[in-house]
């Protein structure tokens, strides 16, 4: 007796960049006895119109894209329909985005990295309802997690800074000016530079006066 076949997973894609979208395709077509992508949106603006009028099995969404966020657009789909299964594709390996993913609901948070037959796999475990996640993210993630637990932390930790981010960033809190904490931390100007574009974007801020407002509003430091 033949045993029925299990019809493809139907996957919608979302990002802002038509020739993302296009590569996505391009990796998933060998598969498409197992993996169909069946709509596409290019941009968040267009995206819950799409989903919701295919009603796909999973939505496959950058996480960063003009306009609004990928988070953002995860959590109004699920807020939407409970039910949907939002995984989300990133180059950002920082643990505090897979938290603010699995916060909004998402079934996954994957590097773009990944490769095509892994994403194959990924989509169908996210389809039968499991929660997918970069092996070396959840790792990390489980490690942050239980040094936590344990109260062994610094400031910031929560919001994804590393220990020398959160030394700028009291820096910064303390009014030192870049030069001033290049001397007191024995680094270079630019190497406190590169610090603060990683604090600025892990924040979500522009600039200096916005990452000290979002530190004492976040109590980050107290």
């Amino acid at each position: 007796m033949t045993t029925p076949r299990t019809p493809p997973v139907r996957v919608v894609l979302v990002d802002d960049h038509e020739m993302v979208i296009a590569g996505l395709k391009a990796m998933l077509a060998p598969f498409r006895d197992r993996v169909r992508v069946v709509g596409q949106a290019v941009g968040p603006g267009a995206a819950q119109a799409v989903v919701e009028g295919i009603q796909p099995d999973v939505v496959l969404c950058d996480v960063r894209m003009q306009g609004t966020s990928g988070l953002d657009l995860c959590r109004a789909m699920v807020e939407r329909d409970p039910g949907r299964k939002v995984v989300l594709l990133s180059v950002y390996e920082d643990e505090q985005y897979l938290f603010q993913a699995l916060r909004a609901g998402a079934a996954g948070y994957l590097l773009k990295r990944i490769g095509s037959e892994d994403l194959v796999r990924q989509i169908e475990l996210a389809h039968s309802g499991q929660t997918v996640i970069d092996a070396g993210m959840a790792a990390r993630a489980a490690d942050t997690a239980a040094r936590m637990q344990r109260d062994e932390f610094w400031p910031g930790a929560r919001q994804g800074l590393t220990q020398r981010e959160s030394e700028i960033l009291s820096c910064m809190v303390g009014g030192l000016s870049n030069r001033a904490i290049a001397v007191r931390l024995v680094i270079s100007d630019e190497t406190v530079k590169s610090h603060l574009r990683s604090i600025y974007r892990k924040l979500a801020v522009a600039d200096r006066t916005n990452a000290v407002a979002t530190a004492l509003r976040e109590g980050i430091f107290l």
